[in-house]
């Protein structure tokens, strides 16, 4: 096997793991349950789901909120999609290892 095709074996096996760190980065980003607490909005949990956060987007006032609000939600659908990808990328790297290896 060429040099330039081990590179790449390496690089697909850790290509679930780059996602699954990429997609936690952006789940801590996602501090919704701070921000509420910080505007003295009081959450029951510290996962506040997508519809919570729209409807206090669509309801509230405060700019400084909202543009936090649309922030976390933002980094919640980046989550998700880094999720998505890392699940994506496992099933291609299995095959891959019992092909190559």
């Amino acid at each position: 096997m060429s040099e330039i095709q081990e590179y790449l074996v390496a690089i697909a096996i850790c290509s679930p793991l780059f996602f699954f760190i990429i997609a936690v980065a952006f789940r801590l980003l996602d501090n919704s349950a701070a921000i509420f607490l910080k505007h003295d909005i009081l959450v029951e949990t510290s996962y506040v789901s997508a519809d919570v956060i729209r409807e206090h987007i669509n309801s509230s006032e405060d700019l400084k909120l909202k543009k936090a609000l649309k922030r976390a939600l933002v980094f919640r659908k980046l989550h998700n999609l880094f999720m998505i990808l890392m699940v994506i990328s496992i099933p291609p790297v299995i095959i891959a290892c019992f092909f190559l290896f």
